[in-house]
Formats: structure tokens, sequence, C-alpha cells
């Protein structure tokens, strides 16, 4: 284009310079001038023409160079097609390979198929078994292969959790309870009243025994009066009248005018009295536990447990043990004292409402404790002492362990012999309704039972899974306070613990 540009531009330089100079040969009037026009005219188109001739050159050769870079590319495109197609020639001979080969394994699955089939129907011929029967025999031996294994890994690992739980546990237990100081209270059902003279009896029954009447239809007790000398006894099942009838005779018998009027009289101061000294009671728990800003009626309800009792235990004092207990457990365990106290403190507070309440003792105590305001941690302690409730916060299950503590220690509880006897034979008999079990020994009052199982039966393994679905079967069953110590015997030799 530049080549082009410049001969169009020589030619009206051209044109341009004959118009000039035919002006200025027409105007002037002398050869000399028309001769220097035409010099310059001829000057022109030879410098025109040299011009041409360079940008003509330079055009062709520009030209030639474009035709060999035109050259070189249709060589170079040449080439890859040539290639291409010798690259679309080898996948095309890849695909035939693989087709091939993919039909070459196709036909030796099949073989090993028919292969895998003409042996199982050989090993099905010689073992007379079929393959779903082998399949389940193999699957059955598997299982329990498996199954071995993990009893023994689960064994050990239970062996290992219990022997540092034990550890702790019983270290955290008999710190706290070495600590504690307490008496072991056991409440009768009998009240006995000195007398100072036998001749305070007389008086007592009064004339065809209208003294005696009158005192038992005013108090609600029974008053023996028996050959015993110098006392008499007050028996009531109910101790709160037990104790207003033992204050009221007290008082006759210091007074010495026994009658009808004086009775009457002396019941209604005892009763007074008594009422306050379960308002005193109330008070003395709380300076004595340490627990401060308590409702009125809380308290009250408190000091009714005095004359509460469970299994001949003094409730109220249990409550004031258990709650030491949970004190000196939840400093062990580095938690606050004060609500473990607490919690404690009121677990049984529903044992001090009549019968007229219904519901567990757990469940009513909870709901009076969550009426006058107590904490959602002590409500909830309060309700799953007794896993009425599933015990969710580590103050439920340390209101458990005290009050599991303080009432199986012993010497605590009073228990019949015909409910004991029939405790132990309950658990024994459950434990004979496992198999591979021989015979049972319960001990320890209960909380110790010993296994001797059939050696054929029940292997190693399978004696410490034995022992864990015993004690699992008690704690589902079987109400007891503390916890089950079971222990298989195997050939005398193999013992193994679950607790």
């Amino acid at each position: 284009m530049d080549a082009l540009q410049w001969i169009v531009a020589l030619v009206i330089g051209l044109v341009v310079g004959g118009a000039v100079a035919y002006r200025f040969g027409t105007r002037s009037s002398g050869s000399t001038d028309r001769q220097q026009a035409q010099k310059i005219l001829e000057q022109a188109e030879a410098e025109a023409r040299a011009q041409a001739e360079a940008y003509r050159e330079e055009v062709e050769t520009e030209l030639t160079h474009a035709r060999l870079e035109v050259d070189t590319a249709r060589e170079r495109i040449q080439h890859r097609e040539t290639t291409l197609e010798q690259r679309s020639s080898n996948l095309a001979q890849r695909e035939e390979s693989l087709a091939l080969r993919e039909r070459q394994a196709a036909q030796s699955q099949e073989d090993i198929i028919a292969g895998q089939e003409l042996i199982r129907d050989e090993l099905e011929r010689i073992s007379s078994l079929d393959h779903e029967a082998a399949k389940d025999e193999l699957m059955a031996i598997v299982e329990e292969e498996v199954r071995r294994d993990s009893m023994v890994l689960l064994r050990d690992a239970e062996m290992q959790a219990r022997e540092e739980a034990d550890r702790r546990a019983r270290r955290i237990l008999a710190t706290a309870i070495q600590r504690l100081s307490a008496e072991v209270v056991s409440e009768t059902t009998v009240s006995v009243i000195h007398l100072p003279t036998d001749e305070m009896k007389g008086r007592i029954i009064g004339r065809d025994g209208r003294n005696i009447r009158a005192f038992e239809q005013t108090s609600g007790v029974t008053l023996i009066v028996d050959d015993t000398p110098g006392s008499v006894s007050v028996s009531s099942f109910d101790p709160v009248r037990r104790e207003i009838a033992r204050v009221a005779l007290n008082k006759l018998v210091a007074d010495g005018r026994i009658h009808p009027t004086s009775i009457e009289e002396s019941v209604m101061k005892a009763t007074a009295e008594v009422e306050q000294s379960i308002r005193d009671a109330g008070e003395w728990v709380l300076l004595e536990v340490g627990v401060s800003r308590m409702e009125s009626e809380m308290v009250t309800l408190l000091g009714r447990l005095k004359y509460r009792t469970s299994y001949g235990q003094s409730v109220l004092d249990h409550s004031v043990e258990a709650a030491a207990l949970a004190g000196l457990l939840a400093a062990e365990l580095g938690m606050e004292q004060g609500p473990a106290k607490r919690a404690a403190l009121l677990h049984d507070i529903g044992k001090a409402v009549s019968h007229e309440v219904g519901g567990s003792h757990a469940l009513v105590g909870a709901e009076i404790a969550r009426r006058f305001g107590e904490d959602a941690a002590i409500v909830h302690a309060i309700e799953a002492h007794h896993n009425e409730v599933e015990p969710k916060t580590v103050l439920a299950v340390i209101t458990q362990a005290a009050d599991a503590i303080s009432a199986a220690r012993p010497g605590a509880r009073r228990e019949q012999l015909d409910t004991y006897v029939k405790r132990l034979t309950n658990i024994e008999d459950l434990a004979l309704g496992f198999d591979g079990v021989d015979k049972v020994y319960a001990m320890q009052a209960g909380r110790e039972l010993r296994v001797i199982v059939d050696p054929g039966q029940v292997d190693d393994a399978a004696a410490s899974h034995l022992a864990r679905q015993i004690a699992k079967k008690i704690e589902a069953d079987v109400q007891y306070p503390g916890q089950v110590q079971v222990t298989v015997i195997r050939e005398l030799r193999s013992t193994f613990y679950a607790q």
C-alpha cells in the first residue's frame, strides 16, 4: 500500500509540474524560458520514473517475501494434516486392540465363573452342603470369632476402665466417709416412761381404767402397763403421736394429778411443745449443715423429718448425714459444696408430707422445692435421687451417692429376717435363670453375688459377659442401696467382676 501511494503522488507531481511548466511557458515570451521549462519537466519525469522503479522493486521484494511465508505456512499445514492422519490411524488400531482385549477379558471372566461354579459344585458334592448352607455356616463361624474377639477386647477395656474408676471412686468415697462422724440412729415403735414408784401405775390406770382409756383416746397411742417395775411403755407406729404421748405422760407423772381433764390439758401442751420442737429441729438442721435463706415452710417440713423413719433410721439424721457426705464428695471433686449440701439435705423432703399427697417422695419433694423457689439444679437432684428421672448433672449423681452411702452403712437401717431372706433368695433365683449357671451364693447382705458356672458351657470370655448380664438384670429388677458385685467362678480358677 505504501508503494502505491508513492506512485500516485508521483503522477500527481508530474501533472502539477506539467501544468506549472505550461503556464510558465505561456507566460514567457522567450525561447530560453521554454527550454528551461522543458529541462525541468524532463528532470521531473526522470526523477519520477526513477522513484517509480525503486518503489516497484520494493513492492516486488515484499511480494516475494509474502509468497515465501505463504509457501512455508502451506507446508506446515500439510505436515500437520499428515501427522493427524497418522494419529487417527494409530487410534483406530488401538481401538481395535482394546476391543479385542475386552472380548478376551469377557471370555476369561466367563471361564473363571464357569470354573468357580464347577469348583463349588464339586465342593458341595464332597461336603454334602449346598452353597447357602456353607455360606451360613461360614458366617456363623466368622460371627462367633468376631464375638469372642469383641468380648475379649470389651472385657480388657472394661477391666482397665473399672480398675481406674474403682481406684478413684474408692479414694473419693473413703476420704469422704473417713471424715464423717455420725451416730447410728435406730428408732423404735415403743417409748419407755420411767416412773418414780409403782404406785404411779395405779394412778395412770385410774378407777376402772378411765385414765388409761382417756389417755389413749386423746393421744392416739397404746399405753402398755405390765409387770415391768418402775416403767410403762408407749406404743405407736406414728412417731409424732408417740412423742406427744411421751411428753404428756412425763408431765402427768411429774405433776402427780392424773384425771381425764389433766390428761387432755397435758396432751394439748405436749402437742404445742412438739410442734415447737419441729421448728427448732428445722432451724438446727440449717445451722448444722450450713444452709441459709430457706422459706419458713420448708424449715418446718425439714423439722417434721425428725419424727419420720425409714427402715428404722431417722430421716432427719439421714438427711443431715447425706448433706455432710455430699459436701465432702463435692469438695473431693473440686465442686462448690453449698449446692451439694442443699440438694442432699432436701432430697427426702417429700417424706415430710402426709400420704394424702400422691406420688413418690422424690417427685413430691421436687414439686415442693420447685414451689418454694429452689434452684432448678436442686430440684433435678431431688427428683433424680431414686432414678424416677434420669440424672443429668454431677450434682444429681453426688446426691444419689450420698443417699446410698448414708443408707447402706452398717447399722444405719434395720431389716426384718424374713424380708432379708426373701431378698437374697430372689437375687439367687434371678442369677440361676441364666444358661450355664450351676450354683449361686448371695453374700454381704446381697451386695456381692458369687456365681459358679459349668466350664463346658461358659468359657473365660463368656464369663465376663455373663457377669455383666447378671449385674444389669439385678440393677433392672431389684431395689437395693449401693452397688452389686457379681463374681463368676469358672473351674474355681478364673474370677471376673461386673459392677
